[in-house]
């Protein structure tokens, strides 16, 4: 089933699904509409001459230049190459298509002023597996993952790299062979697709739900430990990290209980230490903290 972006209800598992699964994307009615609104107010806006930075104006130290006719569309793609400039091995094919729905996300929320096409192309190039080589160095992420998401970009103008079936080649044979029509860029185009911190939204997007697989797996260790141990089951009694009030301790706490349910240790059967290692008793404790950040950063994200 199509994961369906409308801009307010993208989940960190819609973005596992896409980025490492390959689930198909659909862009939400509402949010195409709002799209296209918004680049129609773009359109009267330099109709009108009225200068809105970085569309026809310069951008950092050239925002007092304003732009004529002519250079409103060549500065998006003059903006595109100056900030695709990262280095190094390419990005994870996941984490570069996380990163893609991840600003087609943005887009449908309707303010980004890009053209339609920006991001259709986007959702046919995750739909059909073309990937562009996106390199892991160059970004701060403050602005926003401007080299990343550049590179990314270059795609849009049927230029840079791209995989595609396995292979690394130039974006202009990946599109061509996967039937997907290069948009260019026009006013206010590049812009609205590299201006967020989509790379590190979607790398955090993968990284949290594995990281809670890998939570998951630690309390599943945990018991198995306390059971070759003999472990002395007290410390876990969810009532006493209810009253020390941190959420995790008690989830985590629960969770080996609910493990170890039927075990001799739990009914008591078996003769144990009065106190164990704190290795042991403060299982809950430990992996609790890892849950109450794990917590807030899906929050976050």
């Amino acid at each position: 089933m199509a994961v369906t972006v409308d801009g307010k209800s993208l989940t960190i598992e819609d973005v596992l699904k896409v980025a490492r699964f390959g689930e198909k994307v659909e862009i939400h009615p509402d949010a195409l509409e709002r799209i296209k609104a918004s680049r129609a107010f773009i359109e009267r806006k330099i109709t009108a001459r009225e200068i809105m930075y970085g569309v026809n104006t310069g951008i950092g130290e050239l925002v007092n230049v304003i732009l004529n006719d002519d250079q409103i569309q060549d500065f998006q793609k003059y903006l595109i190459y100056n900030h695709a400039a990262g280095i190094g091995e390419p990005c994870p094919i996941e984490h570069v298509r996380a990163a893609m729905l991840s600003r087609v996300n943005v887009h449908a929320k309707g303010y980004s002023g890009c053209r339609p096409e920006i991001t259709l192309t986007y959702i046919e190039m995750l739909n059909k597996g073309v990937t562009p080589v996106v390199c892991e160095k160059g970004s701060v992420g403050a602005c926003g993952d401007l080299s990343p998401m550049s590179q990314c970009a270059l795609s849009l103008m049927g230029e840079g790299e791209c995989f595609y079936q396995g292979k690394r080649m130039p974006t202009k044979e990946a599109m061509d062979k996967a039937g997907i029509s290069i948009p260019g860029l026009k006013a206010r185009d590049g812009l609205a697709a590299i201006n967020g911190s989509n790379l590190i939204t979607g790398i955090g997007c993968l990284i949290l739900n594995d990281a809670e697989v890998w939570t998951k797996h630690a309390e599943v260790a945990a018991a198995m430990t306390l059971e070759a141990l003999l472990a002395n089951m007290k410390p876990y009694d969810v009532k006493l990290h209810q009253l020390r009030g941190f959420p995790g301790a008690v989830k985590s706490a629960s969770n080996l209980k609910s493990i170890m349910d039927g075990s001799d240790l739990i009914a008591g059967k078996v003769k144990v230490k009065v106190q164990d290692a704190y290795s042991m008793r403060s299982t809950p404790q430990v992996i609790g903290a890892l849950r109450d950040q794990l917590k807030h950063a899906r929050k976050q994200i």
